[in-house]
């Protein structure tokens, strides 16, 4: 009985130093679209796109404006035009749908390209700032938080307003300098 106690009490007292050797293996969790949409680097990206999309829509306004006005004139004007020149103003009318539609199409595309390519811009810049509050704060993973698969991730491990903050600083201090932003300087922890 005497030997089990002394086992039992050695193993209990050699926890502490097996658990020192092991790496930490600390989580974090980021709240990425909240990055996008607080940071000023994001609102920015997100007024570029915001404005880039008021000028489709202005111009698909325009188009079908042309389509009712040249269709009420169709209507109107219908039983005084010779046959000729409605099946011209009909043809017109069709052309311009069809304009229309591939006005549509290509400005889909096109701002779908203008959002990825900011998005990776933005993924660029951010993701030095995210490796750099990793390392400093001795962290092993830092998943994304609604993206990652996680169902629950407590508000202790969320750095969200770390990231925005420091991407805002890093961000707002090569804006001054006239540079891209650079990667953060690593600091040494003691």
């Amino acid at each position: 009985m005497k030997k089990i106690l002394i086992s039992v009490a050695m193993t209990v007292l050699a926890l502490p130093v097996f658990a020192q050797n092991a790496a930490p293996a600390r989580l974090a969790v980021i709240d990425v679209q909240r990055v996008l949409n607080t940071s000023v680097a994001g609102k920015a990206a997100q007024d570029r796109l915001k404005k880039l999309q008021d000028d489709k829509m202005t111009r698909a306004n325009k188009l079908q404006d042309d389509i009712k006005a040249l269709d009420t004139e169709i209507n109107t004007k219908k039983l005084s035009l010779s046959e000729d020149k409605l099946a011209d103003l009909q043809k017109q009318l069709a052309d311009r749908q069809v304009a229309l539609q591939r006005f549509g199409q290509d400005a889909d595309k096109e701002l779908g390209e203008a959002r990825d390519k900011e998005l990776l811009a933005l993924e660029n810049k951010i993701k030095p700032v995210i490796d750099q509050i990793g390392k400093e704060m001795g962290l092993a993973a830092i998943f994304n938080k609604f993206e990652s698969g996680l169902v629950y991730a407590s508000d202790a491990i969320d750095i969200t307003d770390t990231v925005i903050k420091r991407f805002n600083d890093t961000t707002q201090s090569a804006e001054n300098a006239g540079q891209p932003p650079a990667q953060p300087a690593a600091t040494k922890k003691q």
